[in-house]
């Protein structure tokens, strides 16, 4: 594995961080202040759309999708980098490269399992960020950490699917511009476990879809995913040809939306470690206590080198990570994947925390972005799988080499 960056992934990280210095960094208090002044909190402002489209005149969009003839076809080893500079700003940069969840993971699911006509109708219009989407998979009723007790259902009749059920913690349902969901449910409740469940594709404005309410964050509203929603489906019709790579593909196309997606993730975080880390290094140069400036503090010292290990552990993980996937495919990366979304939320949650106390009050205030930060990393230890469950998994994984 060569550690370097090759020249395309450096062309386009140079380009990158000029647009978030000149850009990205100074609409984050123009966002805050029109959030604050919008009389619909989920509406779109415009300070993301004038990102939007200064990101896409620079050809700094779609970075994500390795398929070059809908993404820009970068690997995974690749676009690491790049995420990890959006990272540093999580509500803004993503969204702003058309690159922020639920929309990528739903791309790459349209990408890899759509009809020409699902890509027409739905994958072009995300591509282009004309409109945005939503993931309908987490249900209150059960336990969603296993996939398979899903309990929407998903039925044939005549030319059509009828869905019924109840969805929440549906990221992007509450943006205006969702124009389209993909809802997972079981087409058929006696088949082998994981042949039960099917995709398909759900129109927002289809009758007997309502979205009930949005699901908050720790006190915060999400909107760099659009928002959180939960979801009730009563009936709702839909024509066959919406499903998604067929009866029983579900959980097959779960899989393969998450991986991409949990790495994602993961590349952002460390970005966000990094800001942390940054912002921690410029207030303990900047402030005084007991008679010397905190930097002096051995505490702080310990806190400091800790996190720069932490972070370049995690890092070289990832980037593993990445060129497995890229080599051996996301089946033979599975133990990295795993590995990664297990330990990097926990390492940007322990860099966040001790930022936070060095900034003392001021560190769970607006005045800096480390209350939502460590907001949106303690989330991802539930998202797309607690903890618990991949340290399950990788368990049973390292156990096979021995029994």
């Amino acid at each position: 594995m060569d550690f370097a960056y090759d020249a395309k992934t450096e062309e386009l990280r140079t380009k990158l961080l000029a647009f978030m210095d000149s850009h990205v960094y100074p609409a984050e208090a123009v966002l805050e202040q029109q959030l604050h002044d919008a009389a619909d909190p989920w509406e779109r402002q415009p300070i993301l759309e004038e990102l939007k489209a200064e990101a896409r005149r620079q050809g700094l969009w779609n970075l994500f999708l390795p398929d070059a003839e809908h993404g820009a076809g970068l690997t995974n080893l690749q676009y690491a980098p790049l995420a990890e500079i959006t990272g540093r700003s999580p509500h803004l940069a993503p969204e702003a490269l058309n690159c922020a969840a639920p929309d990528t993971g739903n791309m790459e699911v349209l990408a890899m399992f759509g009809t020409d006509e699902q890509k027409k109708q739905w994958l072009q219009p995300l591509l282009d960020g004309e409109i945005r989407s939503a993931f309908c998979m987490t249900e209150p009723e059960v336990a969603s950490s296993d996939a398979t007790n899903i309990a929407t259902r998903i039925e044939r009749d005549g030319d059509d699917y009828v869905i019924n059920g109840r969805k929440w913690w549906s990221s992007g349902a509450m943006n205006p511009n969702c124009a389209i969901f993909i809802v997972m449910g079981k087409t058929d409740p006696d088949a082998e476990r994981h042949r039960q469940q099917a995709m398909i594709l759900v129109p927002r404005d289809t009758p007997g879809v309502t979205v009930q309410r949005a699901l908050h964050v720790f006190g915060y509203g999400d909107h760099a995913h659009g928002g959180h929603a939960e979801i009730l489906f009563e009936d709702v019709r839909v024509p066959a040809s919406n499903l998604i790579a067929g009866e029983g593909e579900g959980f097959a196309v779960a899989q393969a939306r998450l991986g991409p997606g949990r790495i994602h993730h993961c590349m952002r975080l460390i970005g966000m470690a990094e800001r942390a880390l940054e912002l921690m290094c410029r207030r303990v140069s900047s402030r005084v206590a007991f008679g010397r400036p905190i930097a002096t503090q051995g505490v702080v010292h310990e806190w400091i080198a800790e996190s720069r290990v932490r972070i370049e552990q995690a890092r070289l993980l990832v980037l593993k990570t990445a060129w497995l996937m890229d080599t051996v495919g996301n089946k033979g990366a599975h133990t990295e994947i795993q590995a990664i979304k297990i330990g990097v939320p926990s390492m940007t949650e322990w860099v966040l925390d001790k930022a936070i106390q060095a900034h003392g009050g001021a560190g769970v205030s607006q005045d800096f972005p480390l209350a939502e930060l460590w907001a949106a990393t303690r989330t991802l230890r539930l998202a797309d799988g607690p903890d618990e469950v991949h340290r399950m998994s990788l368990a049973k994984r390292e156990l096979r080499k021995y029994v």
